[in-house]
């Protein structure tokens, strides 16, 4: 179901004669209110115009994504390094009192320009917030009592170009969360939603802290994940709990050709990588639901 999202974001995209109307970002019309025609990469014969556009357009839709988590969704920051000063360093999301929940999600985006609370850029910018922004996971798992975490694995440097310290890459990041926030919840159970690199991540994660991730991790969903590429050979526990939903035009949960090597590979009921997300969230809350009871 789609989710109605307020009209709020002028501030963000006034500059770009954009805005974001019913979750879908919209050209604003001679009246200043939002047309029917979607955004337009070609604004200019020059291409470095075109593209300094995009990149203005891919800030600003950071700053809003950010916006909702703490304005609709009532998440807080986490600062990392925790002991960063205002305006240094980068931070992560956590719903409220998320380390006194039983269940815990941790949400990975994957790798590029994406910040937290985004799968895809070009869906937000494209096709609409539900199927680009990781907001429909974060509500659905809060309706739940889940607590949930949002890693922020993307963002690595500094204003003046220095690696961010404990965020230089994804990988870091993700270590340097798990041993300053999550180790430190209440949880007992602990699940993964991962889409494409933030599999490799994952996976690095679990050799990195293998007691902990087989005592406390539950379920893995990967989507369109390509932790198969990673050097790290997933584990006899971690190909139980997990599940990965790839990209392709068969109906969705339909059984793929699955490596021995790898976790249970079935399509995600869509052929386009950055859709994957999107299209199999219905059977990513079954499977976690089934992986946390037992079934």
């Amino acid at each position: 179901m789609t989710q109605t999202y307020h009209n709020v974001c002028l501030s963000y995209f006034v500059n770009l004669s954009l805005k974001i109307s019913e979750g879908q970002l919209r050209k604003l019309g001679p009246d200043g209110q939002p047309s029917d025609e979607p955004f337009q990469f070609n604004i200019s014969d020059e291409h470095h115009e075109c593209q300094a556009h995009y990149e203005e357009l891919g800030n600003a839709i950071t700053n809003y994504i950010y916006h909702l988590l703490e304005a609709e969704l009532s998440l807080i920051r986490l600062p990392v390094p925790i002991d960063a000063k205002p305006g240094a360093g980068t931070f992560i999301f956590a719903s409220k009192s998320y380390d006194h929940k039983d269940i815990l999600m941790i949400l990975i985006n994957g790798s590029g320009a994406v910040r937290a609370g985004q799968w895809a850029r070009s869906l937000i910018i494209n096709e609409s917030l539900d199927k680009g922004t990781q907001i429909p996971y974060i509500r659905r798992a809060i309706a739940k009592d889940y607590g949930v975490m949002i890693l922020n694995t993307n963002d690595n440097y500094e204003v003046n170009g220095k690696k961010i310290k404990n965020s230089s890459n994804a990988e870091e990041h993700a270590h340097y969360v798990w041993e300053t926030y999550v180790a430190k919840t209440k949880s007992s159970s602990i699940v993964i939603v991962a889409h494409s690199y933030g599999g490799v991540v994952t996976v690095t994660l679990a050799d990195q802290l293998k007691t902990e991730f087989e005592r406390r991790i539950k379920a893995i969903v990967f989507t369109d994940s390509v932790h198969a590429f990673s050097p790290i050979k997933m584990p006899k526990f971690m190909k139980e709990i997990s599940r990965n939903w790839i990209s392709s035009s068969e109906p969705l949960d339909t059984p793929m050709k699955t490596p021995e090597f790898d976790c249970h590979r079935v399509s995600a009921g869509h052929p386009k990588h950055e859709m994957s997300s999107c299209a199999c969230i219905d059977s990513a809350f079954k499977f976690i639901e089934e992986k946390l009871t037992g079934n």
